[in-house]
């Protein structure tokens, strides 16, 4: 009898799959940590393809090891966002797969007439054009490698190219569908001939996989994914949706009261929602992991990357006491927030060290309020304070345009398994914060999508009702709370607004970063 769902996400930093059950138990994992880009042009973050693909074939294999071919209903799928590869017409990558993380740009006036300008500046859309335009890796490809593009058979999210390698087919999920190209979100379909998009990121439309909604039959695995990955042939592969929105859902996020706040590389806050809500002008939400609705999201795009940094740059002492006991650095760093009282005693961060807010380039991180008692664990209790008081903004803006107040916050990523962060969440938020009942959300929300479309549920809101449910519970303390209170709205609220002219002199003076 069939009894779980195999379910791979593979993310920035790692692929894992999972065995997981109709209950949202998680009854094996495997996880197998992968190099995330490599450079060889600053700012560019790549991977090989077929990289990516030996990587989750080892870890496919790992986890069905033992494990009867009777026992699975289907395979899913979820991966990070907006990584793209060009495949040829045998379906084999010409080029290494742009990272999400990449920073390269494309030359807008090559895409965009400058007599635009205005009008988009009129608008109040121009930095928001220039960032989608400059940041669309087909405009890139076709600017700076023309003989790659005329190659190009398919344009691929790195979630078409698996499913090409598991199934044979070129078609994807429109639940991953995120970023600069030309997709109609409210019609969850490829935009219509007229719509500006096509001239923003012009793709001929043959390069364009098909789409299916998630919860949909993608194809069923080949003999050779079948040889490579260790999945049965024949095995129904089903669609889910990007790493994100099965975040939401896998956090039993259903509904625009309950945000989800993700402290990951990049930091977010999520709402699902029922009916499209533009936070900025022209950007749309995103299309969710249940079908025909959508997800909002504001990004801390630096977000628990500064805990990365902040090891690097400041926790010598913990990577070396690390290296000594086996703990993991992160659980060091969790002492220093404790020996530090709420505040960091007047210490504050602004954690955008790039973009910020709206995507403005030329933002830059702050850290201000030093005073001769302040040390490392001060600034390190900060930027975490800075992170969450930056989604805290994201929330109020969140509130504001969906019309509906939050009522409390589920946290995922690696961040949510410190419990400082927990109840700093709580504390800034002055809402509940708890954490599902595993940390592993994502490859949750993915075997919902699965199980749903094998018919063990009706729809993704029985499945949530099965398969997700909350864990430990973080409640605000009153007096941290006020103090928290105060900070944010007399000093951190304002302090973006105030420094971002001296940010603008920074960036003409010094050049950095370069527009």
């Amino acid at each position: 009898m069939s009894e779980f769902i195999v379910a791979i996400d593979a993310g920035t930093q790692s692929i894992r799959a999972a065995l997981v059950d109709y209950e949202g138990t998680i009854h094996k994992i495997v996880k197998t940590p992968i190099e995330a880009y490599f450079c060889e042009e600053p700012g560019w973050a790549e991977q090989r393809p077929e990289y990516y693909w030996q990587q989750l074939c080892e870890t496919t294999q790992a986890l069905l090891d033992g494990v009867p071919a009777d026992e699975l209903l289907a395979a899913t799928l979820t991966t990070q966002r907006v990584t793209m590869v060009n495949v040829d017409a045998d379906g084999q990558p010409l080029r290494p797969a742009i990272v999400w993380l990449d920073q390269r740009k494309a030359d807008m006036g090559k895409v965009l007439p400058r007599v635009a300008t205005p009008f988009l500046k009129a608008a109040r859309v121009h930095p928001l054009v220039e960032y989608a335009t400059q940041y669309c890796r087909s405009n890139w490809i076709q600017q700076n490698e023309p003989e790659v593009w005329e190659r190009t058979h398919k344009f691929l999210y790195l979630s078409g190219y698996f499913t090409f390698r598991m199934t044979g087919q070129y078609v994807d999920s429109t639940g991953n569908i995120v970023g600069t190209i030309p997709f109609d979100v409210k019609k969850s379909t490829w935009a219509g001939s007229l719509d500006p998009k096509w001239r923003m990121f012009p793709i001929e439309r043959e390069k364009l996989p098909a789409l299916v909604a998630p919860t949909e039959h993608l194809g069923e695995i080949t003999s050779e994914a079948a040889a490579q990955t260790g999945l049965p042939e024949g095995l129904p592969f089903v669609a889910a949706s990007s790493d994100k929105a099965c975040d939401i859902i896998g956090s039993g996020c259903l509904t625009p009261e309950i945000a989800c706040v993700s402290f990951g590389t990049t930091a977010t806050i999520n709402t699902q929602i029922q009916k499209y809500v533009e936070l900025r002008p022209m950007l749309p939400p995103y299309p969710s992991a249940v079908p025909g609705e959508f997800y909002t999201e504001v990004a801390v795009v630096r977000g628990l990357w500064m805990v990365s940094w902040f090891k690097e740059e400041f926790g010598l002492q913990e990577r070396l006491l690390a290296a000594d006991s086996g703990e993991a650095p992160e659980d060091l760093l969790e002492e220093l927030v404790r020996d530090v009282p709420a505040g960091s005693q007047g210490l504050i961060c602004q954690p955008y060290w790039t973009p910020g807010p709206d995507l403005e380039p030329y933002a830059k991180g702050a850290v201000f309020g030093f005073g001769d008692v302040h040390t490392r664990a001060h600034l390190y209790r900060a930027i975490l304070e800075g992170i969450v008081f930056a989604l805290k903004d994201g929330s109020l803006l969140t509130q504001r345009k969906n019309g509906v107040p939050i009522t409390e916050v589920r946290a995922t990523g690696g961040g949510s398994r410190s419990d400082s962060i927990m109840q700093m969440t709580a504390d800034i938020f002055d809402l509940p914060a708890y954490r599902p009942h595993t940390p592993e959300t994502s490859v949750v929300g993915a075997a919902m999508n699965a199980a749903v479309g094998m018919g063990v549920y009706a729809d993704v809101a029985e499945a949530a009702s099965h398969m997700t449910r909350r864990a430990e519970e973080f409640t605000p303390d009153p007096d941290t709370r006020d103090l928290y209170r105060e900070l944010y709205e007399r000093v951190y609220a304002k302090s973006y607004g105030q420094l971002r002219p001296l940010y603008q002199e920074i960036q003409r003076i010094t050049g950095y970063p370069k527009l």
